[in-house]
């Protein structure tokens, strides 16, 4: 998914130094962005108060979007560097396109994992015909540095292992959870899940004291260490808990997403992720030109121009304002 602002803000996350080395109850509210002629999300990284989660450099939250009779998701082809994307839906489906010459429509609790690495550009849409409803996730992590020029790949894992206790499902998208590991490629130590819980649910989910954590709030009210979280809001969690607290006040649906805290410092930019000035400056001149990104072939439609630079220097300051 592309960052879509036409005046995008320079993001500065990474490094160590702002990590919150104990447990909080940090809400984060959404920021409201259109993407597309339908689709508005609800961006919750990067945030005025938090940048990542681990690795997780990226989360906008969609729908449930009611889209009969509008055309859906249409982001057109888009360039990418420095970092993995993953699509996730909770109902409709979408169609991924990139310049690998994948083509492959992604539903309901299915992993679809772009890996740009060096350069990738990639498109989606909704089906013509598609599903009335639309409503998921899409999330970036951040390549650490031995691995941001890797070749650019796609995957994607239609079953996922699961695990749970009695009115809680948890499906695991990547790293591991609770003894179960998802094929998923990751570069840093991470992981992401989805629970889906039953109303009236408690339960106790087991994690990593050294990773920090947020739980994205997809659907129903679910108390997240006694604190009510609400469909399209995130709570941050920081680091040390060695387990996580969970009731369900009706059914539900929530991502929890953590990881070892990232300890590189990075600039964010429209849809590329770099180190420096030059890293941003030379993604966008190669985009422009048209070389390095290769083609998104399929798509009906012109790829996306990218946005002036600021004027100001782009430089990588830490995980927070």
């Amino acid at each position: 998914m592309s960052n879509l602002d036409r005046a995008p803000v320079p993001s500065v996350c990474g490094g160590r130094g702002f990590v919150v080395a104990e447990p909080v109850r940090e809400l984060l509210s959404p920021r409201r962005v259109k993407l597309g002629e339908s689709t508005e999300v609800r961006r919750l990284l990067p945030n005025l108060g938090r940048r990542m989660i681990g690795a997780w450099a990226f989360v906008d939250h969609y729908g449930p979007d009611d889209i009969a009779d509008e055309p859906g998701m249409q982001v057109p082809p888009h360039p990418h560097i420095g970092l993995q994307t993953v699509s996730w839906l909770h109902e409709g489906e979408v169609l991924h396109r990139d310049s690998t010459g994948s083509l492959q429509t992604i539903r309901p609790r299915q992993l679809g994992l772009m890996t740009s690495g060096r350069a990738i550009s990639h498109s989606e849409e909704s089906p013509r015909p598609h599903a009335r409803f639309l409503h998921g996730a899409q999330l970036w992590v951040a390549l650490p540095d031995e691995h941001r020029d890797t070749e650019p790949d796609f995957e994607f894992h239609p079953d996922l292992p699961s695990t749970g206790a009695p009115g809680l499902t948890v499906t695991v998208l990547l790293g591991e959870l609770d003894g179960a590991r998802s094929p998923g490629t990751a570069y840093t130590p991470i992981v992401g899940a989805d629970l889906a819980l039953t109303r009236g649910t408690e339960a106790r989910l087991p994690l990593e004291p050294d990773f920090e954590y947020g739980v994205l709030a997809m659907s129903g009210e679910v108390h997240v260490d006694g604190v009510p979280v609400l469909p399209g809001s995130m709570l941050y969690l920081g680091c040390g808990r060695t387990e996580l607290p969970l009731r369900a006040e009706s059914d539900a649906g929530i991502m929890l997403l953590g990881g070892e805290p990232f300890a590189e410092e990075l600039i964010m930019w429209w849809n590329f992720v770099g180190r420096t000035q030059q890293d941003i400056e030379q993604a966008r001149a190669d985009w422009l030109s048209g070389s390095r990104f290769g083609e998104v072939k399929g798509y009906d439609g012109p790829p996306l121009p990218a946005p002036a630079l600021p004027p100001v220097p782009l430089k990588p300051r830490g995980r927070v304002r």
